[in-house]
């Protein structure tokens, strides 16, 4: 279920925990609102704030090393899973056709919405996008905990956004105010660089969840085989925005995404 931390990926993750604890440590070496409470006992706000980021981390490794939804071997039973009858498979339209496509490169059946990951060198179920920053695909089984990481690391990095402001010291000069906020000052720039991304990684998965889309859809819908044949506006996988939503965060399995979309035309209006 998980990959093995010391592999591929390992200085992207070390990376990314350095900059994490360094961020963290610069906030509670300088005057900040952290700092001074801790220095005046109250330890309820700092210690909150160290758990928040400790919660960040290990979502940020649970999401790097899980299975994205890998698939390793036939789906032998896909045509008897479908469950529709000769008469409703007899209204499906000629250009939404059944072909179970072999990978290329695997070798093996690829169910509806997956794809070959290059860099992973596997197909991902209900494949979204390989993520540089994770060093790992986000697909079926990952999904809905990066979007959770990506809510929590938001947090993180405005609550940090927040108390490196608070540090920041009154002087005479720009070259005195420099001198003494320089440190501070680029973390806040980092900090904010951070934030910006995260708010719009977020902010596009949440709007494509909505439309039970993946960033793949979205992007090469016109060379998807069981895409390009629907309307500019057509989702054949939409069941509305609240079902689209609770279907992600709150249904746990594997999703047989054929039958949801053979059954869009079969069922009657």
């Amino acid at each position: 279920m998980f990959k093995n931390v010391f592999g591929s990926g390992f200085l992207v993750r070390t990376a990314h925990v350095i900059l994490t604890w360094v961020i963290t440590l610069i906030l509670f070496l300088h005057d900040t609102d952290l700092r001074k409470q801790e220095e005046t006992g109250e330890l309820l706000v700092p210690v909150l704030f160290v758990l928040l980021v400790l919660i960040s981390v290990l979502l940020y490794f649970a999401v790097s090393l899980m299975d994205p939804g890998f698939v390793l071997s036939d789906d032998c039973d896909l045509q008897f899973t479908l469950g529709l009858t000769e008469e409703q498979q007899d209204m499906i339209p000629h250009t939404k056709t059944l072909r179970l496509r072999r990978c290329g490169h695997c070798l093996l059946q690829q169910p509806m919405r997956s794809k070959h990951c290059q860099t992973c060198q596997h197909c991902v179920r209900r494949y979204d996008h390989h993520c540089p920053w994770i060093e790992n695909c986000v697909g079926e089984r990952n999904h809905r905990w990066f979007v959770l990481y990506l809510v929590v690391q938001l947090i993180v990095l405005l609550w940090g956004l927040h108390m490196s402001w608070s540090g920041f010291s009154h002087a005479l000069t720009w070259q005195l105010w420099l001198k003494a906020n320089g440190v501070l000052l680029a973390t806040a720039a980092v900090v904010a660089v951070l934030c910006l991304t995260v708010l719009l990684l977020l902010g596009s998965h949440l709007y494509l969840v909505s439309l039970n889309t993946t960033t793949w859809e979205f992007m090469s819908r016109h060379r998807i085989s069981y895409l390009k044949h629907c309307g500019a506006d057509e989702n054949p996988f939409d069941r509305g925005a609240l079902r689209n939503l609770w279907g992600f965060f709150c249904v746990w399995g594997t999703v047989v995404w054929e039958q949801v979309y053979f059954r869009q035309d079969s069922d009657p209006i």
